[in-house]
């Protein structure tokens, strides 16, 4: 029977999708018009690089606040490095959201934008940062793919964000959640739009994410283990004339269990800073560089 993908979060087969199986381009697409959410199984993420980077995020966010707001650059906006507990603000919210986090992106050269911020060396986990470089390969390369099945699903060119998102300003960001222990505010993280193009989350299976159907009413995301949630950001709904929606979604603490930390760590894939964000499907229309957008989006959640 097929898939009611208006209540549900489809797992499909990555090796599937990639081989044109009728079935799952056919729920692929349905998730994409209901409302951008999939989860993808076979995608050959190394278990090893991942067990190593929740490791190394757990190892950063169990020392003392003193030497983790050594690594935090206000005038960065948070651009690299760490954010402290109750910082960043979903727009048109007042109540900051109730994690931490740290940015890591990729290892740039005199090939990437002078925008792209280099990644800051955390002095006292040794392995911290060759651990992330090495997902943040696994997760560009396996993003690249995904970018690609999305092309071929809205009839573009299957390889056309490669050379948007080559030289990328794609960043890891590994959450944690401290346990919430005040129930009249379970909100983890309010809810909100992704910024960049598409997001890949490694660790939703510990609960708490949800999204918006076009019925108003929040789904929850259940993955099974070792899977990857996609999602569509702003980016790719504006090039898109909102083509592929990006979706609303939260993350919240439920009453009923036992409060615990949370850990999570998405993949938030941008295009270059000079790319020309505009709509790829009407000819000679007007766009917005991708730097601007993402620095005007930054000052709404109060990261500036």
């Amino acid at each position: 029977m097929p898939m009611k993908t208006s209540n549900q979060i489809p797992e499909l087969s990555f090796k599937d999708i990639e081989n044109g199986d009728p079935k799952a381009t056919s729920l692929l697409a349905e998730a994409l018009n209901s409302h951008g959410f999939f989860s993808i199984t076979d995608h050959g993420l190394s278990e090893k690089v991942l067990d190593s980077c929740y490791k190394s995020s757990k190892d950063f966010f169990n020392l003392s606040d003193e030497v983790k707001n050594l690594y935090h650059d206000p005038a960065i906006g948070g651009a690299r490095g760490y954010t402290p507990f109750g910082i960043e603000t979903a727009v048109g919210e007042s109540i900051a959201d109730l994690k931490e986090f740290w940015h890591h992106g990729p290892i740039t050269d005199t090939s990437y934008s002078s925008k792209i911020p280099k990644n800051i060396i955390i002095q006292e986990l040794e392995d911290f940062n060759r651990n992330f470089d090495l997902l943040f390969e696994d997760l560009h390369g396996i993003g690249t793919r995904v970018l690609r099945v999305i092309a071929e699903s809205i009839g573009i060119e299957k390889n056309f964000f490669d050379s948007w998102t080559e030289k990328g300003n794609s960043l890891l960001r590994p959450i944690h959640y401290p346990p919430v222990k005040n129930t009249t505010n379970i909100h983890r993280a309010r809810a909100h739009e992704d910024i960049n193009l598409i997001t890949l989350l490694v660790g939703a299976e510990e609960g708490g994410l949800e999204v918006l159907n076009k019925n108003d009413e929040w789904i929850r995301v259940q993955p099974s283990s070792n899977s990857i949630v996609c999602n569509i950001g702003d980016m790719m709904q504006l090039v898109t004339n909102k083509k592929l929606k990006s979706t609303t979604h939260r993350v919240v603490q439920y009453v009923e269990n036992e409060p615990t930390s949370r850990y999570s760590i998405p993949f938030f894939m941008h295009p270059s800073p000079e790319t020309d964000l505009r709509d790829i499907f009407k000819q000679g229309s007007k766009g917005v560089s991708a730097h601007d957008f993402l620095n005007e989006r930054l000052k709404a959640i109060k990261l500036y």
